[in-house]
């Protein structure tokens, strides 16, 4: 269903790192996002830092496959050794000027430089290919880890915003080094 949606598009949005395999999300993630997204370590530096119902992770789900329709870009469902192990990517926002970098692994795989391949790549993607000119990465006060993903990739903290009630840090770059 969704594969014939994109037909040819399919092939050019997937994308490989040294190790990772990047492709639109199918409905069939549903059961790896119910389970990521319960996990606390995870959810913790959320404004409540409670687990997706399985609802809420439907619906992300269905959020990330529209954005994918609409736009043709989104967050990928991100595979190392041809499992699954996480989503990330840009989305357009609404809040702020620029594209909007997120990305959420499985606790298994923090601290392996996964997340850094996939944002050098996401960035490496948004810069030209889709040729923006802004990338914005939104990070907890309290989220040390992925503060040292985003300025290893180049980004600078910009300010403070308030997100979803909770204070937030606002990274950015406006540019791409391979």
């Amino acid at each position: 269903m969704l594969e014939h949606e994109f037909k040819g598009a399919l092939q050019s949005a997937a994308r490989r790192t040294a190790r990772l395999r990047l492709r639109i999300p199918v409905e069939g993630d549903i059961d790896f996002l119910t389970r990521l997204f319960s996990r606390p370590e995870l959810v913790a530096h959320r404004p409540v830092p409670r687990p997706d119902t399985p609802a809420e992770s439907a619906a992300r789900l269905a959020r990330d496959i529209g954005h994918w329709k609409d736009h043709g870009f989104g967050r990928w469902a991100v595979e190392a050794n041809g499992v699954l192990i996480g989503f990330g990517g840009v989305t357009v926002s609404q809040e702020f000027d620029g594209l909007n970098l997120s990305y959420h692994l499985q606790p298994e795989s923090w601290g392996q430089g996964y997340a850094t391949e996939l944002v050098r790549e996401t960035l490496a993607f948004a810069f030209n290919d889709l040729q923006t000119e802004r990338v914005v990465g939104l990070v907890r006060t309290a989220n040390a880890a992925s503060k040292r993903i985003l300025e290893k990739c180049d980004f600078i903290f910009e300010r403070e915003v308030m997100l979803h009630g909770a204070p937030t840090n606002m990274y950015a770059t406006g540019s791409f080094r391979a």
